[in-house]
This record gives C-alpha cells, structure tokens and sequence, in this order.
C-alpha cells in the first residue's frame, strides 16, 4: 500500500455558500508536515463539525475513488470530497474505528466516518448529493494523529486492523446513534471512537 495523494485546501468560498470553506482541496507535490492539528495549511473553517484532533486528517482509498469514478460518469481527482490523503488498494467500507495507518514516519488511527452535509452537495454542483453519498456509502474516514512527522505521495503505509469491536465506516455512516441499542452503544464505547460521536453516546444516553 501506498500514498497516492496528499490535499491540501484554502478557505474559499464555494457557489451557493456564503461563509468560506476548506473543502476545496488539490494534490500537493513534495512532502507535507502532519502534527494533532492535521496537515499544515489546510484550511478548516467551521470548527464546531470539522476539524480538531479527532478529524484532523481525513482519508479515502483508491478503491473508493475508482468506484465514484463510475458513479458519476467521469474522472474524480484526488481532494474532490475534500480528503486530505488518498490509500492505494483500500476500500472504505471495510475500515473500522481503530485501525492504524502507518507511514515511516506518521502513524494515524480512525476514529469516525463522514457524514454528508450541504456543503459536500455544493462542492459536487448536486443539491440532492448529500442522500446519493450516504446510499453509495464510500465515505472515507477521520483519522486522529497518533505519531506527527511528515507525508509524501509514494510513501509506503501499513494498514493494521483494531483487534476490538468492528465498527465499520459503513456500519456509522447507516446508524443514527440516537437509535443505537444498548449492545451497540456498548460496541461503540469499547472503540476508540471520536470525542463528538462520544459525546452524542452521551446525549441520547437512555
């Protein structure tokens, strides 16, 4: 497995959107910095649903740009759904919370999935793409900054599954945590999952 893209994006303002965003994101060249805060210049510009150490990085596999490749009817560079590093050979679907990427020198850990807003529907120009996202469910996954160091495209990664509970990136995208079953909810605490998906845990806490 390897680094087939890092992205990086600048607050901008997107058609339809009045307030900037940081979705926009382009492949870089040469290597980039990653520390808790994520990749140095990228923008996260609404910080109360992005962002934080819990997000800081967000990935896709090759897999899954291939498969919305055909989806859409045309070519998907790398950074279109706003993730910051694309994997060779990994489909998102199959990830779970607490599987670990490592690079020589940075080592990541998944922590959530995507959850499709508005904004993403105005990135792709498609007012109903927020529904089309969840349904063709390759949302890619947030990851937390275990080990910061640097990121280069070509740069070899070594997946390594949680030896916990599964919680798949598809199994979160479908669920509402507010109907979660105590067995679930169980699963899901056992995992180390992000502070705001914990946090609603929390809230709907029967």
């Amino acid at each position: 497995m390897k680094i087939d893209a890092v992205c990086i994006g600048h607050a901008t303002v997107i058609d339809g959107k009045k307030a900037k965003t940081g979705i926009v994101k382009h492949p870089q060249g040469g290597t980039v910095i990653v520390d808790a805060a994520g990749l140095a210049g990228d923008a996260v510009c609404n910080r109360k649903h992005h962002g934080g150490p819990d997000q800081a990085v967000y990935g896709f596999g090759s897999l899954d740009l291939a498969a919305w490749a055909d989806e859409l009817g045309h070519a998907v560079e790398p950074g279109l759904f706003g993730e910051n590093i694309v994997i060779s050979e990994i489909d998102s679907r199959t990830i779970a919370v607490g599987d670990r990427f490592e690079t020589e020198g940075v080592t990541l850990e998944v922590t959530s999935t995507r959850i499709p807003c508005s904004t993403l529907s105005l990135r792709l120009n498609d007012p109903g793409f927020a529904r089309r996202f969840r349904t063709v469910a390759r949302p890619g996954f947030y990851c937390r900054v275990l080990r910061p160091g640097m990121l280069s495209v070509g740069d070899d990664i070594t997946y390594r599954a949680f030896q916990g509970p599964r919680i798949t990136m598809s199994d979160m995208l479908r669920a509402s945590v507010k109907s979660l079953s105590d067995e679930e909810r169980a699963r899901y605490r056992a995992a180390p999952i992000s502070k705001r998906v914990r946090a609603q845990l929390d809230a709907f806490a029967p």
